[in-house]
C-alpha cells in the first residue's frame, strides 16, 4: 500500500510518501508545495490543486492520510489555510482516494506513544521508524511523513506495532 501524507498550509504544503509492507513503513519520498505570498488567494489554491495532482499522478498512492485542521488563536489565519484542505480533499475526491484524517495528537500517538510529544520528539521518531540518516526537512515536510505514518498504523496496512 503506497500512502501519501499531508501536512495541509497555504504558504506551504508538507507531503509525505511511504510504501508500507512487512512490518514496517518505507520512505519513498518527502517534500513541499510552496505559493508565492504576493499572489492572490485563488492563485495560490490553483498552484496547491495542480501540484498536488502532479504528486497523484507521479506517485499513485492508494491512500491519503492529511492533519485536521487546528485553529490554536486566531480563526482568520486558519481560513487560508482550510481553503488550501478544501482544495486538496476536493482533488483527492477526483481521484477516487480515499482520505483518512488526524488531529495532531493521533499523530503524535501514533509516531511516539506518546499524544502530547513535542516536535522534535516527533521528528525524531519520523526520522528513526522510516531509517532515515538525517532528520527529514523541511519542518512541512517531516510533518507530512509523521502523518503518513500514523495513517499506515492506524490504517493496519503495516504488520506491527508502535512500541
Amino acid at each position: 500500500m503506497r500512502v501519501l501524507g499531508i501536512d495541509p498550509g497555504l504558504a506551504i504544503v508538507g507531503f509525505g510518501v511511504l510504501d508500507c509492507a512487512k512490518g514496517s513503513p518505507a520512505h519513498i519520498r518527502h517534500g513541499v508545495i510552496r505559493t508565492p505570498a504576493g499572489e492572490k488567494l485563488e492563485r495560490r489554491l490553483l498552484t496547491v490543486y495542480e501540484d498536488f495532482t502532479e504528486l497523484l499522478e507521479t506517485f499513485k498512492p492508494d491512500a491519503l492520510g492529511i492533519e485536521e485542521l487546528y485553529f490554536q488563536k486566531n480563526v482568520n489565519t486558519g481560513l487560508p489555510v482550510a481553503h488550501s484542505r478544501g482544495v486538496i480533499l476536493m482533488a483527492a475526491a477526483r481521484y477516487g482516494l480515499p482520505v483518512a484524517e488526524y488531529s495532531p495528537q493521533q499523530v503524535k500517538l501514533a509516531v511516539t506513544g506518546y499524544g502530547n510529544a513535542d516536535k522534535k520528539q516527533v521528528m525524531e521518531m519520523t526520522r528513526t521508524l522510516l531509517r532515515l540518516t538525517h532528520m527529514p526537512r523541511p519542518d512541512d515536510a517531516a510533518d507530512a511523513l509523521a502523518v503518513a505514518i500514523c495513517h499506515a498504523y492506524t490504517a493496519g496496512s503495516v504488520l506491527g506495532k508502535l512500541s
